[in-house]
């Protein structure tokens, strides 16, 4: 017989992840509706100046963002939407290793649903360009390369901020609005360059719709490739200057409900950096569950 403790374990990985799949579905159906309604030469709300456009759905992209992160799903999950921040959150011992397989697939299952969703609801107009089911374009001038170090390098400082955030319990609550506010920057500055993804999911489900799977490799890739390199970088500095705190015990933006046994919490987000002894011991670990009780949501 197995008992009620043991089986949620097991059992977590999969309802949150049904959650991430939720969350990416409103996402992707919310972007490509911007883009439908900014973009499409026939809509009320056109805007012809690129820029423009994509300064405003910066704005409302971030806005779209940080709610859903502040909803019940996204507190339950953790809000990531994102398959290069979940294995960032892994590498940084702030995720359970064993939801990072079912979460990408929720995610990029999420993109395509969305994607396809935003077709049926807003009809042949989102196929027509220059919506194009809002599937990332870069630049003419931007070559290849320049796209891939560009939005490699977002990820990177994305992750790197993050860490930051995530090791403050203080600023840990601000971490939605801080998401926001970047990923809105990202595409404002870097939408009329590189594209301004950073975000695998962001580009799988139009591009595999909308038949522009050309240099699809690149913004699947150099994502996740910055996000890497963004925990090695949060990694190195927190064994540079000790920052580092006890990630597993705070439920707020990116981590997910975990199990409540101490021991079994952190077990689950073992990854492959090291994490002290001292800062996961069941002592801190109900320290920390008793911080954020006593902090107002």
């Amino acid at each position: 017989m197995v008992s009620t403790a043991s089986a949620l374990p097991r059992r977590q990985p999969l309802a949150r992840a049904a959650d991430e799949f939720a969350l990416t579905v409103v996402l992707l159906f919310l972007a490509v509706t911007v883009v439908r309604w900014l973009r499409d030469p026939g809509s009320a709300l056109y805007i012809a100046d690129l820029d423009v456009a994509l300064a405003i759905i910066g704005v409302v992209s971030g806005i779209i963002l940080t709610s859903l992160m502040f909803s019940p799903p996204g507190k339950r999950a953790g809000g990531h939407m994102n398959p290069a921040v979940t294995i960032a959150l892994w590498l940084m011992n702030a995720f359970p290793g064993q939801s990072v397989p079912p979460y990408i697939l929720a995610q990029l299952a999420g993109s395509a649903v969305g994607t396809g969703l935003a077709r049926l609801v807003w009809g042949r107009a989102v196929s027509f360009p220059p919506v194009d089911y809002a599937a990332i374009r870069a630049a003419s001038t931007w070559q290849p390369a320049s796209v891939f170090l560009a939005e490699m390098g977002s990820m990177m400082v994305l992750i790197v901020v993050v860490g930051f955030f995530l090791t403050r319990p203080g600023c840990a609550r601000l971490l939605p609005y801080v998401i926001g506010l970047s990923v809105g920057l990202v595409i404002a500055f870097l939408g009329p360059r590189s594209g301004g993804s950073i975000n695998p999911a962001r580009q799988f489900g139009p591009a595999a719709l909308s038949g522009r799977t050309t240099d699809l490799w690149i913004y699947l890739v150099a994502p996740v490739l910055g996000a890497v390199l963004g925990a090695s970088v949060d990694h190195a500095l927190n064994r540079r200057f000790r920052t580092r705190r006890a990630l597993v015990t705070i439920p707020t933006a990116f981590v997910p409900d975990l199990p409540q046994s101490p021991s079994a919490s952190a077990a689950a987000v073992q990854g492959p950096f090291p994490v002290r002894r001292s800062v996961c011991s069941p002592q801190a670990i109900s320290r920390w569950r008793r911080i954020v009780k006593r902090s107002p949501t």
